[in-house]
């Protein structure tokens, strides 16, 4: 039975497709992901994790389901988040709900044209969550970047945790280049540091490369010692828009 934050979210999708006329031509988009997990001393597992998202006039809504092979861990999730043009800046807010009395949000604003600065906050409940953000959800972030015309940019951002890990921290190096055929490649370069929950103080670089087609998209990501655990990541992913 789908839980009431999945719920909520098919209502969410529902009315958002009466707003058809303010979304793009291709209003959803689905993504499958096979997580593979291993090191650290523990035995390999590997992750399902499957989403679709809605584009409207409410903004994007999505619903999510996660399952981790070995534990047998599972979570349905749903989430909301919009831009709001309020002319010298622009604010999106963003909530969260997951099975198990999850509930997280934040906020980020940012200032600026072709160059631009911005800065958030997120906060949760701290009640169990697989976090597929994989950046620190109780955190600060602080970014700036440049725009150019035809949809390139390149951003650099800082995602530091301010809450229980104040040593745990995601520097981000993104670049995003278009293609010919309305065809796009994005790159999100990682360095990565804190403490894990053993005690061991990390450095690590991770990496992660997307190619989008008028429909169709992949992704493959390298993340060391992911979510501060113990083991490394490897995700591959894909879906569509429609």
């Amino acid at each position: 039975m789908c839980p009431r934050p999945c719920l909520l979210l098919a209502f969410a999708l529902t009315a958002g497709i009466a707003h058809a006329e303010d979304a793009d031509e291709r209003p959803f988009k689905f993504t499958a992901g096979e997580y593979l997990l291993s090191g650290g001393g523990q035995p390999s597992d590997h992750a399902l994790d499957l989403n679709l998202r809605n584009t409207s006039g409410l903004g994007n809504v999505w619903v999510g389901w996660y399952r981790e092979h070995a534990s047998g861990f599972s979570q349905w999730r749903t989430g909301w988040d919009r831009s709001f043009d309020l002319g010298a800046v622009r604010v999106q807010p963003s909530l969260q709900l997951a099975s198990g009395g999850f509930r997280g949000g934040s906020v980020y604003v940012e200032a600026g044209q072709d160059w631009v600065a911005g800065a958030g906050l997120g906060r949760t409940n701290l009640h169990p969550y697989a976090n597929l953000n994989f950046d620190p959800n109780d955190a600060i972030t602080l970014a700036a970047g440049r725009h150019w015309e035809g949809g390139d940019a390149l951003m650099l951002q800082l995602i530091a945790d301010n809450r229980e890990h104040p040593d745990q921290r995601h520097l981000h190096l993104n670049w995003r280049g278009s293609r010919p055929g309305h065809e796009r490649l994005t790159l999100d370069l990682l360095a990565k540091q804190g403490t894990l929950d053993d005690g061991q103080h990390i450095r690590r670089l991770g990496v992660s490369a997307t190619y989008d087609w008028p429909r169709w998209f992949v992704r493959v990501a390298w993340d060391p010692k992911v979510n501060f655990t113990p083991q490394d990541m490897l995700r591959l992913s894909g879906g569509a828009r429609f």
